[in-house]
């Protein structure tokens, strides 16, 4: 691919994302640094209300609103909030949110050189996505954060298997009035070709992490060393968000059976698993071990990493959940920490590859108990060496600036390619 360099040519790019700034997802960041770089930026989105399911003080979803983070102008168009995140009402949330923006959305931006979608879930923002490309006749790079619609299985959300045939039609028409596919994962590549795209379409772009993720130092009266002592018990950090996904019945049984051992589990985030969590540490008597911490703001967690001893990151087992690198893997990676990954697939890739900790197989409590135990053998000097692997790994492999410079180029060679042809059915 013929790549247009990122200091000729200013792009105007309207990224299209269902969440956006003041929920926390790495697109804010993306925005930021695109008009960082001197490109002119636009984003469209709905109101805020993920992930407590209820829309944030301040924002009322009753009309389209005009917002800006920093020098970034955005557009917020009216939607259903999420609730409890479950069934008809999740599903009514997304589909409110791609009518409304497929309604409005024409009127409220301005035309421009490409639209930048981004995608973790759900893949109705494909929907507006179509609907501005056809009105503006401007390409559309599509960014893959998850499949579908293999995440629905993975998560349990859709079993039927017409729904499931009937969702598969429906990513095959959106992949098809994509111009340009980007995937955080290389093992992506394979849903989307069985969806009908060519492998001419797609491109690997994974995730980096914000530029505050770094190594930090922790003065002595931090507020962070209260919740998270250092006293000679080995801290094990959960950070991000509580879900089904992220398998948390295999954490909650490891330390069950850790109960006695010199380890503390300590939790930050919120999310649809947490009442289910909170009474299973009540059920088991896990209190001692267990410790929910709440939820934080993004720029605050290197503060909390710093303090931590090991840091895990876990998925359920399911193709789907192989084929992704869970983005705060690489937040993981950034700050220099030792890495628990109790994950199959890409994720377990990354983390051997960097060298940067241990690995095991997903839903297998008695092998992350065991891992554990490894981990507290291990010296301090041991500990830090596998997190500074990883931090080079980082550098290398997901550091910001470069990705950055990446996501210019191809979105610069796709506005010069405008639009393709779409191929029939």
């Amino acid at each position: 691919m013929a790549l247009v360099s990122a200091l000729a040519v200013v792009l105007k790019v309207l990224i299209l994302s269902q969440y956006f700034w003041p929920e926390s997802f790495r697109i804010n960041d993306v925005a930021q640094g695109l008009q960082e770089q001197g490109h002119q930026v636009e984003v469209l989105t709905g109101f805020p209300n993920y992930p407590f399911g209820q829309f944030f003080a301040g924002y009322e979803a009753r009309r389209p609103a005009r917002d800006v983070l920093g020098k970034v102008r955005i557009h917020r168009v009216p939607l259903l909030a999420r609730r409890n995140g479950k069934g008809l009402r999740l599903l009514l949330n997304y589909l409110s949110f791609a009518v409304s923006a497929a309604m409005f959305g024409p009127f409220l931006v301005r035309r421009p050189d490409v639209i930048l979608v981004f995608e973790p879930s759900p893949v109705t923002v494909g929907f507006p996505a179509a609907v501005l490309r056809r009105v503006f006749q401007v390409p559309v790079a599509f960014w893959v954060q998850d499949l579908w619609p293999e995440s629905l299985v993975a998560t349990g959300s859709l079993r039927n298997r017409r729904a499931l045939a009937l969702v598969s039609r429906i990513v095959r028409w959106i992949y098809r009035h994509c111009d340009l596919l980007l995937v955080q994962s290389r093992a992506f590549s394979r849903s989307l070709v069985k969806h009908g795209v060519s492998l001419s379409k797609i491109e690997y772009l994974p995730n980096s992490a914000e530029a505050f993720y770094r190594p930090v130092a922790i003065p002595a009266d931090a507020p962070e060393r209260q919740l998270v002592p250092q006293d000679g018990i080995v801290n094990l950090m959960f950070a991000g968000n509580l879900g089904v996904s992220q398998d948390l019945e295999t954490l909650v049984d490891a330390a069950a059976q850790l109960r006695h051992e010199p380890v503390r589990w300590l939790i930050l985030g919120d999310g649809r698993q947490r009442p289910w969590l909170e009474e299973e540490i009540r059920r088991r008597e896990l209190q001692s071990c267990i410790h929910l911490l709440g939820s934080y703001p993004a720029e605050t967690m290197p503060r909390f990493f710093a303090l931590a001893d090991i840091l895990l990151v876990s998925l359920k087992d399911d193709p789907a959940f192989r084929a992704t690198i869970p983005s705060k893997l690489q937040s993981y990676l950034a700050c220099g920490r030792p890495v628990l990954a109790a994950l199959n697939g890409e994720g377990a890739r990354v983390t051997l590859d960097a060298g940067a900790g241990l690995t095991v197989a997903a839903e297998r409590p008695d092998e992350l108990a065991r891992a554990v135990l490894e981990f507290i053998r291990l010296s301090p000097t041991q500990r830090e060496e596998m997190g500074e692997r990883g931090r080079r790994y980082f550098l290398r492999n997901f550091e910001r600036g470069y990705l950055l410079h990446q996501l210019i180029e191809l979105l610069g060679s796709v506005a010069t390619r405008g639009i393709t042809k779409e191929p029939k059915a």
